[in-house]
């Protein structure tokens, strides 16, 4: 049986390599797209890498320091030379679509990854030398690390940070110290956060059966019915039964504990 070839396109590879060898703007460009190892080929992979390593050293990134880099690395040769690297920056007239071509090459990296994930969880599953659950965890883990990828914060202009900003700080000013995100419903806690804000991340902790369930519904509740925003909740210790019986409790004021017997 013939082997298949992995995702990949390496005309996009090229392209890229291309516009970051005639416009220095469009290193960074790729770099909000690209990893070395996202290259199919190994000599484009070489090359990338060298590109960065200059960049990030602040130095002259053209034909002659990219070769005499990989010259000192004993690469030139192996991504064959400098003739080649003569053809790459004679690829593209323009750097204007970098971006474009660092996505399709991201894409094909993904793929490339997916199948090889894919593979190893069945070869896990044939071999089920371990137990099934085991094996779920570890397939979703696989999964899930790929998937992170395509959710990663690219580089933002500062000129919209700064406009978002002025905004928020207009908010604050305006609500003379109030409240300025998302009520929790407990206003000791309201006046210490001024809300929940977006991108927050909340830790909860305290020893067993001290409530953090119930602080947590209470607060869940209040944003879903009295501030009427969307709540996802997740609890591993109680079923979606016990945690709508909470909820109803505490909305009527009825004990659950007498509920419950």
């Amino acid at each position: 049986m013939l082997e298949r070839v992995p995702p990949q396109n390496l005309e996009a590879e090229q392209s890229v390599l291309g516009s970051m060898l005639i416009e220095r703007e469009a290193i960074a460009k790729a770099m909000e797209e690209l990893r070395p190892e996202d290259f199919y080929r190994d000599a484009h992979r070489m090359i990338y890498q060298c590109m960065i390593s200059l960049y990030d050293r602040n130095e002259p990134l053209d034909l002659i320091t990219v070769s005499e880099d990989l010259r000192q690395k004993d690469q030139l040769e192996k991504v064959g030379g400098l003739s080649y690297l003569t053809t790459l920056a004679s690829i593209v007239p323009t750097a204007a679509n970098v971006y474009y071509y660092a996505r399709i090459v991201a894409e094909k990296a993904l793929l490339r990854q997916l199948i090889h994930a894919a593979t190893e969880i069945a070869a896990t599953g044939y071999e089920a030398a371990e137990d099934v659950a085991v094996i779920l965890d570890q397939a979703e883990k696989s999964i899930l690390a790929i998937s992170q990828r395509t959710t990663s914060q690219s580089f933002a202009p500062i000129k919209g940070i700064l406009l978002e900003t002025f905004e928020k700080i207009d908010q604050l000013y305006s609500s003379k110290g109030g409240i300025v995100g998302i009520p929790s419903g407990f206003r000791d806690l309201d006046n210490m956060t001024a809300g929940f804000q977006p991108s927050d991340l909340i830790l909860l902790a305290a020893r067993p059966s001290m409530g953090k369930t119930a602080l947590c519904l209470n607060i869940a509740q209040h944003i879903a019915i009295r501030e009427k925003k969307p709540v996802a909740f997740f609890s591993l210790e109680m079923s979606k039964e016990q945690l709508v019986q909470r909820m109803l409790c505490a909305e009527a004021g009825i004990d659950a504990h007498r509920l419950r017997t």
